[in-house]
């Protein structure tokens, strides 16, 4: 197979791979997607990639995906910076065509390359600046068999399944009995675990919940007045679930639902005050606060008595959007830089207490992030909540991406999770990732539902953090190896000049 002909095969392999992810779902598109990389990479009878086209050819494969993936991202800040994002997310898949490619010349080394795999992508969910962990294979895979192993693993096993999957189909050449393990075996442990198998987790009772979609005013009003109404709206909606005879435990409004500050502004707590009376429970309300440190994107609870309770400040900021790292540097090469916030990020427990209820929050981001979950759950989350501010990425896939995220977190942690965004989508996901309620985009709703109080931790809240780095250390040792190996042979192989007159 020639280079152009590999090259053309790993921009394909982007493209199918995209298709796995929200709102088209197409989960089996993820797998081949993968599994056309692999073939790309692979030595095909006499010929194979040089490491250092195999390298591009990784990064072809990436560069396709994360551009089809990501253009929500360019509703805010432009094309030019989307664009930027996206190749340099691709970056990393150097080192996966590099490590990978070397791995699949050893016979049996496509059952090592999911191990790889794996290792590179938690290094891009991981540094710089925290990483991007969006991007996860994972998240494309919550429509089918392989979203069943997340309280096995979570995001990292599931990726590991996938990309078994697909270098078994290219390893069938090679080893038919390894390759149909490596695709059989993820797919039934899928629909086994399916069964419920995996999670260590009991009902302890039930707790009934309103998510609340104020919507956002979209034209004609200037920045105080656009949050001055997005507060309205949710006031609004509120009083109405109160007067068509909602009598939710707990009431759950999204992030930024106000950002106007209610402990500075009298006009603000006095309207959540009222609105948590009149439907006469608390009130999660995502707002703006200000403390001895700094910003914070806060998720606050308010009581029907008029007081403030527990407070979540989110832990896992967006780069260059909530926080600006290396501000100056920035500064000087594009006035964009004065888009991004300066917030401070938490440290709290992750949970609060609301109406006796122990609820674990992860804002908006914060869902891609495994710690943030585990974090909640460990410190007691008998629920939990993602509430989301998506308003600025208008109808694009954003919400969907993101939705598709509680899910998987939902399986994961064994727990019924409850999703409020500004202006959609908002859900109620039941803990086997089943959705039972959802809102429009761009729709004043409520949604109240009875969901069920898990006490108990999976395998993967566990031991998933352990996992992943098993996986991610099997797969870096062995692919350092193989480039060794590669790199030997090559140098072993290549003709050495005689010297002059040197005889045989």
């Amino acid at each position: 197979m020639g280079i152009i002909a590999r090259l053309i095969l790993a921009a394909t392999s982007g493209a199918v791979t995209y298709l796995a992810i929200e709102p088209r779902g197409w989960w089996a598109a993820g797998i081949i997607g993968v599994a056309l990389l692999v073939a790309a990479l692979a030595p095909w009878r006499t010929t194979e990639p040089s490491l250092a086209w195999s390298a591009l050819i990784a990064a072809v494969h990436s560069a396709v995906l994360y551009v089809f993936t990501l253009p929500w991202i360019g509703e805010l800040v432009g094309s030019m910076p989307y664009i930027a994002l996206a190749l340099f997310l691709s970056l990393y898949s150097i080192l996966l065509g590099i490590g990978g490619s070397a791995l699949l010349r050893w016979k049996y080394g496509f059952a090592l390359f999911p191990f790889f795999y794996v290792a590179v992508e938690m290094l891009r969910s991981s540094v710089p600046f925290g990483g991007f962990s969006w991007v996860r294979l994972a998240w494309g895979q919550i429509e089918g068999p392989l979203a069943n192993l997340a309280p096995w693993g979570g995001p990292a096993l599931i990726t590991f399944a996938a990309v078994c999957a697909a270098a078994g189909f290219v390893g069938l050449a090679r080893a038919p009995r390894l390759a149909c393990a490596l695709i059989a075996l993820p797919l039934l442990a899928g629909i086994l675990a399916g069964q419920g198998i995996g999670r260590d987790s009991r009902t302890t009772g039930t707790v009934t919940i309103a998510a609340v979609q104020g919507n956002v005013p979209r034209l004609g009003l200037d920045f105080a007045a656009q949050r001055r109404a997005v507060l309205d709206n949710h006031v609004r909606v509120t009083v109405q679930a109160a007067h068509d005879g909602a009598h939710p435990d707990i009431v759950i409004w999204p992030e930024n639902a106000s950002d106007i500050n209610p402990f500075t502004n009298k006009d603000a707590r006095m309207l959540i005050d009222a609105a948590s009376r009149d439907i006469n429970a608390p009130i999660l309300v995502g707002t703006l606060t200000t403390d001895e440190v700094g910003a914070r994107n806060t998720m606050q609870v308010f009581n029907p008595d008029g007081s403030a309770g527990e407070h979540h400040h989110k832990k896992y900021l967006q780069p260059f959007g909530e926080t600006m790292p290396m501000r100056d540097f920035f500064a000087k090469i594009t006035d964009l830089v004065e888009l991004a916030g300066d917030m401070k990020p938490g440290d709290g427990p992750g949970v609060v207490t609301m109406a006796g209820t122990t609820v674990g929050i992860a804002t908006c981001y914060e869902v891609s992030f495994d710690q943030a979950v585990r974090t909640a759950i460990d410190n007691g989350a008998q629920i939990l909540t993602t509430p989301t501010n998506n308003a600025t990425f208008s109808d694009s896939d954003m919400t969907y991406q993101q939705l598709a995220m509680s899910r998987l977190r939902a399986m994961e942690a064994d727990r019924a999770v409850v999703v409020a965004a500004t202006s959609g989508v908002s859900a109620i996901v039941h803990p086997d990732g089943s959705v039972s309620q959802a809102s429009g985009i761009f729709e004043p709703a409520y949604l109240e539902e009875e969901l069920p109080l898990r006490e108990g931790r999976t395998f993967a809240v566990r031991y998933g953090s352990i996992l992943q780095w098993l996986m991610t250390i099997i797969g870096t040792v062995c692919a350092l190896l193989a480039v060794y190996s590669t790199s030997f042979t090559t140098r072993s192989s290549t003709p050495r000049l005689k010297p002059k007159g040197a005889k045989n």
